[in-house]
């Protein structure tokens, strides 16, 4: 495969917020995309029911195992590997630091740090014989600035940050182009507990853009890391965040 254009998509965390979002851009420019979910099954059936090309599908990104089962059932469903990558699942906890038990810091980063390590370490070995493919990894503000009450969750972004890089500069060479989108603040499910707080309504206020992001706008981000005009961008942090954060 030398294009973007007829790529199986596996967009993880699919059922919801930016998945659901990024899950649907790439159905819409016609692609077969396995919308993976974990333990909210609705969102991922609801995009199979509206398009034909969208196979839900149950992914627990913790567990090798799972991930496994899960590419060869994309493999059987729509005969070919996956091509692109987004490594959108992931988990979110406020907490204050000093509350923060091994079991919250273990549970974090084995979802939202290695769970994407195993998915691209899977599911590359066929992108390079293919000699194509495309990596994007979800990360976060947080992880390029530091969290507040969040610190475990940041501390895995910016893990998935470095991760990001490593494989670019590993992969590019052969193909695989590796990026990583870090959303700001955005309306999703996951941001609701944080914008309810006093900390996240004056975080909204001081974004110089005035508004909060949209899915649809991550969504197109990821489109285009993956389209065939940004084979040479690779390794970077895709900056959307209204201008809170310039890196």
């Amino acid at each position: 495969m030398t294009s973007s254009s007829k790529a199986i998509v596996l967009v993880t965390g699919a059922s919801r917020g930016l998945g659901h979002a990024i899950a649907r851009r790439f159905l819409q420019d016609g692609h077969p995309v396995a919308a993976g979910w974990c333990s909210r099954a609705a969102g991922a059936e609801a995009l199979a029911a509206e398009f034909p090309r969208a196979l839900p599908l149950r992914l627990d990104v913790a567990d090798r195992g799972s991930i496994r089962a899960a590419l060869a059932q994309v493999r059987e469903h729509f005969g070919g590997a996956v091509g692109v990558l987004v490594n959108n699942g992931a988990i979110a906890q406020e907490k204050p630091f000093l509350e923060l038990t091994d079991v919250d810091w273990d549970r974090m980063l084995a979802v939202n740090l290695r769970g994407p390590f195993a998915l691209a370490q899977e599911a590359l070995p066929e992108m390079l014989t293919a000699g194509w493919g495309r990596i994007v990894n979800i990360v976060s503000i947080g992880g390029q600035w530091g969290g507040m009450n969040q610190v475990h969750y940041a501390a895995a972004k910016a893990g998935l940050i470095n991760l990001t890089r490593s494989l670019a500069r590993l992969y590019s060479g052969r193909g695989v182009t590796c990026n990583a989108v870090a959303p700001g603040l955005v309306a999703t499910d996951m941001t609701t507990g944080e914008l309810a707080s006093a900390a996240g309504q004056a975080k909204v206020k001081a974004i110089p853009a005035g508004r909060l992001g949209t899915p649809e706008e991550v969504a197109a981000a990821v489109a285009y890391l993956t389209s065939d005009a940004a084979g040479y961008v690779t390794g970077q942090t895709l900056n959307l965040n209204g201008g809170m954060y310039f890196g």
